[in-house]
């Protein structure tokens, strides 16, 4: 499996994300560097388990188009004597 992986502009927003989150909602002094620890923990322990949810429903969503793509293909077919 590819590991998951953010350019440094997309980490250090969503670390800012995180560290307002933290500051804001739980009142913890939390600075830049715990914010980005704590991204990368988020990521490397959980982050499978999303990107796995999304290839899910991803491969749903195509599963679902197939049936409806063999759907249409039946309606349009040609009675055959042969």
């Amino acid at each position: 499996m590819s590991k998951i992986e953010f350019t440094s502009q997309q980490k250090q927003v969503m670390s800012s994300a995180l560290q307002h989150y933290i500051e804001n909602e739980l009142d913890i002094e939390f600075g830049q560097f715990d914010a980005d620890f704590l991204f990368d923990f988020i990521i490397s322990h959980f982050g499978p388990a999303f990107y796995n949810k999304g290839l899910f429903d991803a491969q749903s969503i195509i599963q679902r188009k197939i049936i409806d793509i063999a759907d249409e293909i039946y309606e349009i077919e040609q009675d055959n004597p042969f």
